[in-house]
């Protein structure tokens, strides 16, 4: 039988405190989202779709990049397109998948929401940690997120990375 690893004393503070930090910081993102008619996770949408060529993109990559479920992406996306902020759309590249596409009423939207999303984030989050410590979040963050990717069952094909072993 393997022996417990626990935490010690200092690692258990910085968990905690990254636990309670980016819950509360989570809370004053939807908050502030909130103020333009957006959930996080429909913000998420709104930024890949405008960051995308021709502000179109194929569900099943949508889903994989705002990481979310194909069927929680399909549910959110119905909801965007009944609200006028994307339509669905056969791929232009062969016809045979869904792409969604950001409608001018939501590139409108987003062009509301992004500078008080930043403002938010910045004087939530990034003004209260010197750089060279939030650049180190990122990298540290960047090595959790490689680390952790675990194949889904429905995610494409080329986006199935298994969790290396912690070991």
């Amino acid at each position: 039988m393997t022996k417990t690893r626990w935490l010690d004393a200092e690692q258990q503070r910085a968990w905690r405190s990254y636990l309670d930090g980016s819950a509360r910081l989570m809370e004053r993102v939807e908050s502030d989202l909130r103020k333009h008619g957006l959930s996080g996770a429909e913000y998420q949408i709104l930024v890949e779709l405008s960051e995308s060529p021709g502000r179109r993109m194929r569900m099943a990559e949508l889903a994989n990049r705002a990481r979310q479920s194909r069927s929680r992406l399909t549910h959110t996306v119905a909801r965007m397109e009944t609200a006028g902020l994307v339509t669905r759309q056969a791929c232009t590249s062969d016809g045979r998948g869904v792409e969604a596409v950001l409608t001018e009423e939501g590139w409108e939207l987003i062009v509301r929401a992004a500078p008080d999303h930043v403002a938010g984030v910045l004087e939530a989050f990034v003004d209260l940690v010197p750089r060279e410590d939030f650049l180190a979040m990122g990298r540290a963050f960047a090595a959790v997120a490689t680390a952790c990717r675990q194949k889904v069952p429905d995610a494409p094909e080329d986006e199935d990375l298994p969790c290396p072993d912690a070991g």
